[in-house]
């Protein structure tokens, strides 16, 4: 029989009903207020948009202009080529190998697709050429329309020493610093001193977190220069630095604005973003639990005041640093939309990219500021490929074997741009998705986020759920008390997983002791029945020893019907499920309480790793008898890699600092990696030789 395959064409159809719908689970279900606007077809948009970008973001974009009736052009790189951005859109275009450099960075390229699909506008998204003036200027030539801000808004706001002086100039309040180009890191020095420390060195025209430095010394601000010089160059193509001062426990709140061409202009509230590694946000809100009504509005004010002093007009993001006594400071404007616009249009009902594409159309805003609402509370996680227990997330890669969102459960969007089988690889973001809960108040919002995380079904790569789950359930962040340090301050010596309570290693060792027991009795079984004629006494009680890290605990199980009891470390724990060993998802009642674990593997010799409450635990189940011989079983000897330097991520190695033959020093640079556009130092543990 003849196989056969689905053209192109069809596949994208096919897609395109997939992810048709925009309306997402956290629509506002207790008001009239919804998630998304609904479009006025007599206010005829464009009838092809080139979206030029990849992954989440040209999904969220494909979407809107679905809803809209807009046709979608795609591009990729080739190893992008089955990616679901690619599937989705009506017509895509290979522009390039991988690299950016070659591919969504390549403007011929880019510019080669337009022309040859006919379109009439382009989104950028975020990343790439979002905040480009000679990307936006070539398009304007070509007579296609940028949706996004005029070129000169672009400049005037990517360039952080000339935003500075613009927002100066408009009374916004700015942090103190030097407002001239650092050309060197004697002078970076120089200039640090005479503001004081603790400084920030960042990238002119940077953004993302790239290219940012914080220095509390002379030492620190030289090296500082040197690796936000190189970053700026590598991500913006632009080694420029400036230098202002450090502000200690900075609450980071930025304010959405939206400007049309006719000099409306509004702020849709705010977002706390203070939740960030290495200047880069991992879990964002909105509103904030800091900001009073008369911040609020000063800080909106003061957004709205610089976008109509650059004639702003499309979605941009005024960025701003908040004191303990609420003193606010600019901080950059972001001219495109922010990677957490969702949390916003959860809580004000505007489909961000729809009011973009329309005020690049040329309409006129539709609302006033008092028409703006605070419906609710939205909360954001950015679910990363990146193992969370190296500097709160080192990039990972691999194949996603398996993926499950969790869609099923109320009040969840999830922006992804991934499926099962797609590849995370070194040459683009780590971003697996963005998973936002929403909820009438903030604790619906984060219960609900807590559930999220637990049903989110993540296989094949390393990912952050156990840091995510933690920090919003930590009574820091739960109470409101964070700030941009609440990593490194909650967590001194890195982050080392959930620590287990008592209680909670009880209810663990249970689980686990519930599971192989479950697992044993489905085995003598085939087809429903037991695997040997004669039936045997039916056995209900077990002994067992359940080993977790160091700690060996001598376990009963005595099974009724489908409940479990368990004594276990001198308290007795009741376990009860569904037991479907095959499912990815492994709920259970626990003492009466509901707990959502995973099971992501399970061998036959009784070792089982469980994700419970986000983090993954191994155990090892064994019968009584065989743990009494497990002790005669030979151990393992770990490898000596104090000799070894091992980078602790995928990367390219951009820099050797060393030469064979050299003696280094305890903490002297050995050599200098690259991944996902961030450079990271990597030195020597002892002090050693390099081998010749």
């Amino acid at each position: 029989m003849a196989s056969h395959s689905l053209s192109p064409s069809l596949t994208r159809l096919l897609f395109a009903v997939k992810y048709a719908s925009l309306h997402p689970r956290c629509c506002a279900v207790h008001s009239s207020v919804q998630y998304s606007t609904i479009y006025n077809p007599s206010e005829k948009a464009f009838d092809k948009i080139l979206i030029a970008n990849r992954g989440e973001i040209a999904c969220r974009v494909i979407k809107t202009c679905k809803k809209m009736g807009i046709q979608t052009v795609a591009v990729h790189s080739d190893v992008d080529s089955s990616a679901v951005h690619a599937k989705m859109a009506d017509e895509a275009v290979c522009v390039g190998p991988a690299p950016t450099s070659k591919s969504y960075l390549n403007m011929d390229a880019i510019m080669d697709a337009i022309r040859a699909t006919g379109a009439q506008a382009v989104h950028p998204g975020y990343g790439f050429l979002s905040e480009n003036k000679e990307f936006a200027k070539r398009l304007s030539a070509e007579g296609v329309t940028f949706i996004g801000p005029d070129t000169h808004a672009i400049q005037a706001m990517g360039d952080k020493i000339e935003s500075k002086l613009i927002a100066k100039a408009a009374k916004v309040n700015t942090i103190p610093g030097f407002d001239g180009v650092v050309k060197t890191a004697e002078e970076a020095v120089k200039i640090a001193q005479d503001i004081g420390y603790p400084v920030m060195i960042k990238a002119s025209a940077g953004g993302g977190g790239k290219g940012m430095r914080i220095a509390w010394n002379d030492e620190e601000t030289r090296e500082g220069f040197r690796f936000s010089s190189q970053e700026a160059a590598s991500s913006f193509g632009d080694d420029r630095l400036l230098i202002e001062k450090y502000i200690d426990n900075p609450r980071h709140i930025e304010i959405q604005v939206l400007a049309d061409k006719h000099g409306n202009a509004l702020w849709l509230n705010e977002r706390e973003c203070s939740i960030q590694r290495r200047n880069q946000k991992v879990v964002e809100e909105a509103p904030s639990t800091f900001l009073d009504p008369e911040t609020r509005r000063a800080m909106g004010e003061q957004a709205v005041q610089l976008a109509k002093a650059v004639q702003y007009s499309s979605a941009g993001t005024v960025e701003f640093l908040v004191d303990s006594q609420k003193n606010f400071y600019f901080l950059e404007m972001n001219t495109r939309l922010q990677v957490e616009h969702p949390i916003t249009e959860c809580i004000t009902g505007l489909d961000l990219v729809e009011q973009m594409i329309q005020v690049a159309r040329g309409y006129r805003l539709q609302h006033k500021q008092e028409d703006i609402p605070i419906n609710g509370w939205a909360i954001e996680s950015r679910v990363y490929a990146e193992d969370p227990y190296k500097s709160f997330g080192l990039p990972s890669i691999g194949r996603l074997s398996q993926y499950q969102e969790p869609l099923n459960l109320s009040n969840v969007r999830v922006d992804s741009g991934i499926q099962e089988g797609s590849d995370i690889s070194i040459y683009y973001d780590p971003m697996i998705s963005k998973l936002v809960t929403y909820g009438a108040t903030r604790a619906e919002a984060l219960a609900r986020m807590e559930d999220a995380l637990d049903n989110y079904v993540i296989r094949g790569v390393t990912h952050n759920i156990p840091l995510l789950r933690e920090i919003i359930t930590h009574p820091r962040f739960i109470s409101g008390d964070i700030s941009t340090n609440f990593l490194p301050e909650v967590y001194p010596n890195g982050f080392k997983g959930h620590q287990l309570e008592a209680d909670r290693r009880q209810e663990l060792l249970a689980s686990a002791a519930a599971l192989y027991i479950s697992a044993q009795l489905r085995s003598q079984r085939i087809l429903g029945n037991l695997r040997v004629s004669s039936t045997p006494v039916k056995e209900n009680h077990w002994e067992l020893c359940v080993e977790l890290g160091e700690g060996h605990h001598a376990v009963e199980v005595t099974k009724s019907g489908n409940v479990y009891t368990v004594e276990v470390d001198g308290g007795k724990v009741e376990v009860s499920g569904q037991w479907n060993l095959a499912s990815t998802l492994l709920p259970l009642t626990i003492n009466g309480t509901h707990r959502m674990l995973q099971c992501l593997s399970r061998g036959a010799s009784g070792k089982i790793v469980l994700q419970y409450l986000g983090t993954s635990f191994q155990v090892h189940v064994l019968s009584k008898l065989a743990a009494q011989l497990n002790s005669y079983m030979p151990e393992k000897v770990p490898e000596d890699t104090s000799s070894i330097l091992r980078s602790p991520m995928p990367g390219t190695v951009v820099a050797v600092s060393v030469k064979p033959g050299d003696t280094v020093a305890e903490g002297q640079e050995i050599c200098v990696i690259e991944a996902m556009k961030m450079q990271n130092s990597l030195t020597a543990v002892k002090q050693a030789k390099v081998p010749v």
